[in-house]
């Protein structure tokens, strides 16, 4: 009896302790553990979507590439095909399948390590919301209690919703409706059972079964899920076997317009991230609307790229990339862009690398191998690689027989000009392609574009290559202008009561002590950039020719002080030099500010207000910013159409001349530094402004001949081509208060009897000259000009001022 009294007191203190041990497990077991209750609030990390003028996406951000999708739009196979490959039993069991961990206990026993989960969907949600995916015994217990706690607060089909939108597919996808976009580029509603049956099978090893990573793993996982959908009952067997024999036609969703301009997202980017943070950016489902016109941006991305490579070939041939020395190395390369072309096939337009196999002098073409397919480059696709320039000069070139350069084994950058029509019969791959020589430019260069009558930004590009820098040099780089700056040295000048007809002498002429460099002064002779002086010249040839003497002596006469006011006006924030070599260009400056202060001119003196955002929502749709036009008026509309009109001569008669190829009315004005280091365009039509800039970053000297019209404004050229393509031709409004009058183009004069080629000028009212010209030429010398000693070193003094009336030419030199 006492023994008996000992074995059942021994007893329940087992019992005892075992239920405290078992209880303090617990205990621990859910102390840490989260509530399920936030699960009703279902709040996924989502995409923040970037959207062009047209509503079309240009961009996306995230950390989980998800869109979520509502349980009506999620056809029944999909559900059912998850339900036959993870849960037959879900809507049987409250949370834990206790067959099925008996089941993967057993399995996981004879294998010596743990092979199967036998998890539920439902403890799926609770590791993937609240737990690691660590391979442990507590954390097996710890989900098994979270499943129990969401079956007992949520639905079955909440549950699935969660699920279904939650779980990773592989390939950057996270749940059904992304998966779908990212494996056949369409809606998850629209799929059939043979493609529902494949996103079934991913969850369990997304990228081991992943159809672009093994078509053939993946089709074996599919047939699975096929056969435990029939076994379950959730298709009949002629629907099985239709979805086990249907082609499955993988389409990754449409990328054509996915980051069209990656410097423009990355704008976006920047500045949302630094109002909004980065946990609003990246998880907050954030819909930002934008200026940027897709096709516009597309013209722009083209004509940099245009613009870059077309300088880079001017400056000479630099060898291959690269020479492959081994049959196996060419074999490695040769295979690595077959598998590239699976994801990225060949198009026309495109530029990518094959290897040279083999050489014919004779007939001097080149045939290169890209992967498995045969391409050629005829002579004229070759030719510019005469001027070979292996050297860091950009004037170090010599001309060479092109085809002494190739050799087999090279590694080239061509571009594909054609792919055949039709597949050669002799060739499984297809017929020969048609290749150009192309080299990756050295150089870089900028566009900015936008509409002048609201400051709406319709494209940018920021660099030759995103993937290579995201260094904007369209906003953030600051450069010399040089020329391109002399429009608002001569808008403050004609608000001082110079016009376009006052006469200058371009003549020699030194400053003493108006440079300085450091604390030194130093004395500066400025020059024209083909060294020559050309005597008295109008202020619309002076701006046309782009004479750099003439600005100088004019902005002498209006004071550095008030130019700089006026660029302030304009939108330069940027420091200036409070010297006379501004009226050259010689202060950094960026092209964004440049641009708009050229959009200023073609506006009629109104400023606009750079815009990139119009409306930022959240995920809900509540606006968080909206932006409209902004424009401050700085100018008259009398001076801004005057500057247009002396542009629109640089175009018709002096270093523009390329933009006439538009055919259309259009004002503008080369840039090039006196080192040759920076070349510009900024021009306009009405409706579009843009500027081009075009240089190294590290200032190297871009080569002789380089200038603004040379290495600048053909980009611009094709570009206004491109996005002007739909557009209709119009003219400059005329505003109220200027009047067009004849004049004598020789000296400013009005033209009378004897003047030769008469001109129509434009003039403020009340500004045109009274004094009827006798057909000679303008004077060097008198009263209204500065008689300049050229064999001295220093200025004279102005020897006499007199007032300006109609008939002077004010300001005269």
């Amino acid at each position: 009896m006492r023994f008996k009294k000992k074995t059942l007191y021994a007893l329940a203190t087992a019992i005892a302790f075992m239920t405290v041990a078992m209880g303090g497990f617990y205990v621990y077991l859910v102390k840490d553990l989260p509530a399920v209750g936030a699960l009703g609030e279902y709040n996924p990390n989502l995409i923040t979507k970037v959207y062009a003028a047209d509503s079309r996406v240009v961009g996306e951000f995230y950390i989980e590439r998800r869109i979520v999708a509502p349980m009506d739009s999620i056809p029944p196979h999909l559900v059912q095909a998850f339900l036959a490959a993870e849960d037959s039993k879900f809507f049987e069991h409250g949370g834990i399948d206790y067959l099925g961990i008996l089941r993967a206990l057993y399995k996981n026993l004879s294998a010596g390590r743990i092979v199967q989960g036998g998890s539920t969907i439902t403890q799926q949600v609770a590791r993937t919301f609240f737990l690691s995916s660590e391979r442990k015994f507590t954390r097996k217990l710890r989900e098994a209690i979270l499943a129990f706690r969401i079956e007992s607060q949520l639905s079955k089909k909440e549950i699935l919703h969660l699920y279904l939108n939650q779980i990773y597919f592989g390939n950057g996808a996270y749940g059904v409706e992304a998966a779908s976009e990212t494996y056949y580029g369409k809606n998850v509603k629209d799929l059939s059972i043979a493609e529902a049956a494949l996103l079934a099978g991913l969850p369990k090893a997304p990228n081991r079964y992943s159809p672009y990573a093994s078509f053939e793993l993946a089709k074996k996982r599919q047939e699975f899920v096929i056969a435990r959908m029939l076994e379950e009952g959730f298709i009949t067997k002629k629907e099985a076997d239709d979805a086990a024999a249907e082609k499955l036609a993988l389409k990754p969703r449409e990328l054509r317009n996915l980051w069209v301009g990656p410097y423009f997202t990355e704008h976006i980017r920047r500045y949302i991230e630094e109002k909004y943070g980065d946990t609003l950016l990246y998880n907050g489902g954030l819909n930002i609307f934008t200026t940027m016109d897709v096709e516009t941006q597309k013209a722009a991305n083209a004509a940099v790229d245009y613009g870059i490579r077309t300088y880079d070939k001017r400056r000479g041939y630099r060898g291959p990339v690269r020479t492959l020395r081994t049959g196996d190395d060419i074999k490695a390369f040769l295979a690595e862009a077959d598998q590239q072309m699976t994801y990225d096939p060949l198009r026309a337009g495109a530029v990518l690398q094959g290897v040279v196999a083999s050489v014919d002098a004779a007939e001097r073409t080149l045939t290169v191998n890209i992967g498995t397919r045969r391409g050629i480059i005829l002579y004229p696709d070759l030719a510019w690689a005469r001027l070979y320039n292996p050297t860091q000069n950009p004037d170090g070139g010599k001309f060479v027989n092109p085809m002494g350069l190739f050799t087999s084994g090279d590694v080239l950058e061509v571009r594909v000009k054609t792919l055949p029509s039709t597949p050669s019969s002799s060739d499984d791959n297809g017929s020969t392609i048609a290749l150009e020589l192309e080299q990756t430019p050295l150089i870089e260069g900028a566009l900015i574009a936008m509409e002048p009558q609201t400051g709406y930004v319709k494209a940018m590009v920021g660099g030759s290559d995103f993937l290579k820098t995201q260094y904007n040099r369209a906003i953030q780089a600051k450069r010399q202008p040089g020329s391109a700056f002399k429009p608002i040295i001569y808008s403050a000048a004609i608000d001082s009561g110079y016009t376009p007809a006052t006469v200058v002498v371009d003549s020699p002429i030194v400053f003493t002590g108006s440079l300085k460099i450091g604390d030194e002064e130093m004395d500066w002779k400025p020059r024209n950039f083909e060294e020559k002086f050309h005597g008295p010249t109008t202020v619309r040839e002076a701006i046309a020719k782009s004479r750099n003497v003439v600005t100088v002596k004019v902005l002498k006469d209006i004071g550095v002080s008030s130019a700089i006011s006026y660029a302030r006006k304009l939108g330069i924030e940027s420091p200036l030099a409070s010297d006379l070599s501004l009226a050259l260009g010689s202060s950094a400056v960026s092209l964004m500010e440049m641009t708009r202060a050229f959009a200023t001119f073609a506006n009629m003196g109104l400023k606009p207000e750079p815009v990139f955002i119009t409306k930022v929502t959240d995920k809900d749709g509540n606006v968080l910013e909206e932006r409209g036009t902004a424009l401050e008026a700085v100018l008259s509309p009398q001076t801004s159409y005057i500057i247009t009109n002396l542009l629109q001569g640089v175009i018709e008669n002096g270093t523009g001349w390329r933009a006439r190829a538009l055919g259309r009315p259009v004002a503008g004005k080369t840039g090039t530094t006196n080192n040759l280091n920076d070349a510009w365009f900024i021009g306009y039509v009405p409706g579009l402004v843009a500027g081009v800039w075009v240089g190294y970053d590290n200032e190297h000297q871009l080569g002789h001949g380089e200038t603004g019209a040379q290495a600048a404004l053909p980009a611009w050229v094709k570009f206004m081509k491109e996005a002007l393509e739909p557009v209709p031709s119009g003219n400059f409004p005329v505003p109220d208060g200027v009047e067009f009058v004849r004049i004598d183009p020789e000296n400013g004069l009005l033209a009378g009897a004897a003047t030769k080629n008469p001109v129509f000028e434009v003039f403020k009212v009340g500004t045109a000259p009274t004094t009827i010209s006798d057909g000679k030429g303008a004077s060097p010398g008198g009263e209204d000009f500065f008689l300049i000693d050229s064999g001295k070193e220093q200025e004279k003094e102005e020897l006499k001022k007199t007032p300006r009336d109609k008939g002077a030419a004010p300001g005269a030199f």
